[in-house]
């Protein structure tokens, strides 16, 4: 009679590896989509107040306003599921515009809006979107890109520091009901 357990070997895990995801341009839905998630994701994650989800509002009315498919562009992350695709995330490259002014700062491209859906971390959601987004800024001609962030959102910012990202500047400020440490992080091209 063989003996149990001391040449057994260890069954391969058996739990349904998550389906792949695709990235996808923006359509219909898919920005209102894009701002309730952020108001709800950042309101659970950090307390940020409902000024969050405004400004988001803001920054989508604003891509949706000014829109030149040439050089911007909005990427949905998904997967396919039984009940239909999955949004997982999203990131919006917009050209740059002078905060006092908005006047277009000409070669330069903003990354807008990264976001990825907390139960989707982890699957590299996040890297896909900005590499993508990083490929149609250098394919539409653009010399450099910049991004706002806040030094709380820790894997966002790993994310751009694996993409070749540089902090340049940093800026204490009260804004959805916090006390931030606001971020400029730029890429040359």
């Amino acid at each position: 009679m063989p003996r149990r357990g001391r040449h057994c070997r260890a069954m391969p895990d058996t739990a349904p590896t998550p389906a792949p995801f695709a990235l996808r341009p923006h359509a219909p839905g898919d920005l209102g989509w894009l701002i309730g998630r952020h108001g709800a994701v950042y309101a659970q994650s950090f307390g940020w107040t409902i000024a969050f989800e405004a400004l988001v509002a803001r920054i989508a009315a604003d891509f949706i306003e000014r829109f030149d498919p040439t050089l911007e562009g909005c990427w949905i992350a998904e997967r396919a599921t039984p009940a239909g695709p999955q949004r997982l995330g999203a990131v919006c490259l917009v050209q740059a515009r002078d905060d006092s002014t908005q006047a277009i700062e000409p070669g330069v491209g903003q990354l807008r809006l990264l976001l990825v859906e907390p139960a989707a971390r982890g699957l590299g959601v996040g890297s896909a979107l900005v590499a993508e987004c990083q490929r149609f800024a250098r394919q539409a001609g653009y010399r450099q890109m910049r991004l706002w962030t806040q030094s709380c959102l820790l894997d966002a910012r790993r994310i751009y520091a694996r993409a070749g990202w540089h902090l340049v500047d940093t800026e204490p400020h009260h804004s959805f009901g916090q006390d931030l440490l606001g971020e400029r992080w730029e890429l040359t091209l």
